[in-house]
């Protein structure tokens, strides 16, 4: 059964998707993208978790706070959304890239609820000056002429490895028509709160003692295969992995290894914890 919510937050209503049975584990995809980004994963992991599949603020149906949000904005917000579900318990978070980000800030705020992470393409730095002169330029023309192919394009560029873009046509046009959906102003906003003012979190991940799996794509330039291994070093108990073919979409561009991957570590976490 497939239940839907529009939930108020701090961060705006959310819309919500809730699918499976199990233990509850949330998903909230990356920036640009809404919950259709999820979709071929959701066959396999709602067979082991009652998933709570978030659109984040500007995103699908949700709508935005109308100023600028954090990520502990996001954290907290998503905290909102388990209490008007009435999940007591502890959750397993997985978050592509945008969600992985507020999956860390979740995991450092509210350690009591986040029983294991899984971050999807999610760099820990904040955006590079490369970065920032690639999307401010996409920004004012969005903001000037919408989602033109200038822009299409230029985010697909990003975000999608070059063998998706060249052998998965259906991925492609998901980023694309997500660009088309999105409400101009709120993508916005969601960019500028977000990804130009993301906050640097390699100092946060000393203190989150949440099992963590860093998954990043083997073409992801904003975080390396290395860079991932390093940043998991970091943690308590962190460790990494790598997509093949995949860049910021690891969900979307390597379903059947990243849902191995969340699987493999769910049973590793639920063996230790029967250990201790």
């Amino acid at each position: 059964m497939v239940e839907r919510h529009t939930i108020e937050t701090r961060v705006g209503p959310l819309a919500v998707r809730v699918v499976g049975d199990g233990p509850t584990a949330v998903l909230w995809p990356s920036l640009f993208m809404d919950e259709r980004s999820w979709e071929r994963l959701v066959p396999t992991l709602s067979g082991d978790r009652r998933l709570v599949v978030v659109n984040g603020p500007g995103h699908g149906a949700s709508g935005d706070p109308g100023r600028r949000y954090s990520l502990r904005d996001c954290a907290a917000a998503a905290g909102q959304v388990l209490d008007r579900l009435e999940v007591g318990g502890a959750v397993d978070w997985v978050g592509n890239a945008w969600g992985g980000h507020v999956g860390l800030r979740f995991a450092a705020d509210q350690p009591q609820r986040c029983r294991s992470l899984v971050t999807l393409g999610s760099p820990v730095a904040a955006l590079s000056r490369p970065e920032r002169l690639h999307t401010y330029p996409l920004l004012v023309v969005h903001a000037v002429f919408g989602s033109i192919e200038l822009v299409l394009s230029g985010v697909t560029k990003v975000l999608l490895s070059a063998h998706t873009r060249a052998h998965d046509p259906e991925a492609v046009e998901l980023v694309r028509d997500s660009l088309r959906q999105a409400d101009r102003r709120m993508l916005r906003n969601a960019v500028i709160s977000i990804s130009l003012g993301r906050e640097d979190l390699t100092g946060l991940l000393p203190e989150i003692a949440t099992p963590t799996l860093m998954v990043t794509g083997s073409d992801h330039v904003g975080f390396t295969p290395a860079q991932a291994e390093a940043a998991a070093h970091r943690m308590r108990d962190g460790r990494a992995a790598v997509a093949p073919d995949a860049a910021y979409l690891v969900p979307l561009e390597a379903p059947t290894t990243t849902s191995a991957l969340i699987r493999e570590f769910w049973a590793r976490c639920a063996a230790d914890r029967a250990a201790t």
